[in-house]
């Protein structure tokens, strides 16, 4: 009777054993399904396991509370998001519960883009809100902070990795760092027309603008020196579309005429701020201009410009190129 009793409880313990074995070892496979858990700040690892549970990210809330307990993971939780895809088991869960291997979201900010399109690319990606982004670009005390005149100009354009409900600060701080990180060694004693720092990531983001083939940038950057130097206004469109807040059509007359700090056709000399971030082969276009006495360019419709010395030859081009464009479109 003894022997039936014993041989039952180790049987009992076994099966036992091996079901929790099982529970914790044995993956749930998930597929190509991803499931997002997110851990806030103050949550409890019982609750945190409810919602893998719930989920089916795991097949056992028992054997994750308690080999958490265990391993001390339940006291040592760190906010994010964390996604589960593919084959999970509760030990695997908790090795990357244990690793705080979160989401890092990838953002790609581009040349070129004006500060409404980085917050639109940040509220996207991370969640955060676009108003408040482009708010900060008027915030003296973060500006004073980072040491910029604005934000527009020194987010630096390049591809950034942050976990997600990264503050919106801290991107900026990330993205104004880089920028000096990319920049501090390409300043040189002298800059052409002697334009500050500040007034050559201004430029920079007009050539940003303008160009669409890298290798034409020092060509651009040249006829605006030569503008500069000989004291004529710029005449530069972007410019113009910053001002009114950016335009999916044409510019036409009108635009042109209108009052504004950005109106480049209006005022003489740079605009009061960069209109963009602009990359490095726009920044050193800038610096090292190529050596040209062309005062024009105008877009030739097939990504790259016609220059030309005078406006009577800047007015032929124009009309060649509207000719030639006509022709092909008929």
């Amino acid at each position: 009777m003894l022997k039936g009793i014993v041989i039952a409880v180790v049987l009992l313990v076994v099966i036992l054993a091996g079901y929790f074995v099982i529970s914790y070892v044995v993956p749930v496979d998930l597929g190509d399904r991803v499931v997002s858990v997110i851990v806030e700040p103050g949550d409890s690892f019982a609750g945190v396991a409810s919602r893998l549970l719930d989920n089916g990210v795991v097949r056992s809330g028992v054997m994750l509370r308690l080999p958490a307990r265990w391993r001390g993971i339940d006291k040592h939780l760190t906010p994010g998001r964390y996604d589960f895809t593919g084959k999970n088991s509760c030990r695997s869960v908790l090795d990357k519960l244990e690793r705080a291997d979160f989401v890092n979201i990838r953002v790609t900010i581009y040349e070129g883009a004006p500060i409404w399109k980085v917050a639109s690319i940040l509220a996207e990606r991370m969640e955060v809100d676009s108003a408040e982004i482009v708010e900060k670009n008027s915030d003296e005390e973060l500006l004073a902070r980072l040491g910029v005149p604005s934000l527009e100009g020194y987010l630096f354009p390049q591809t950034y990795f942050w976990p997600w409900r990264t503050p919106s600060v801290t991107m900026l701080e990330d993205m104004v760092a880089m920028f000096r990180a990319q920049t501090d060694s390409l300043w040189p004693d002298t800059v052409h027309n002697n334009l500050s720092r500040e007034d050559v990531i201004t430029l920079a983001s007009i050539v940003e603008a303008e160009a669409l083939i890298n290798d034409e940038m020092p060509m651009i950057a040249s006829v605006y020196h030569n503008r500069i130097r000989r004291r004529m206004k710029l005449d530069a469109d972007p410019t113009v579309i910053y001002g009114l807040g950016g335009l999916e059509r044409p510019l036409n007359r009108r635009d042109l005429e209108r009052p504004g700090p950005y109106n480049t056709y209006l005022n003489r000399g740079l605009p009061p701020s960069p209109i963009n971030s602009p990359g490095l082969a726009s920044i050193r276009a800038v610096l090292y201009p190529a050596e040209s006495d062309y005062l024009f360019f105008v877009a030739d419709g097939t990504g790259k410009h016609r220059f030309s010395r005078t406006n009577a030859e800047h007015n032929r081009a124009r009309r060649e190129i509207r000719r030639l464009n006509q022709n092909s479109g008929s």
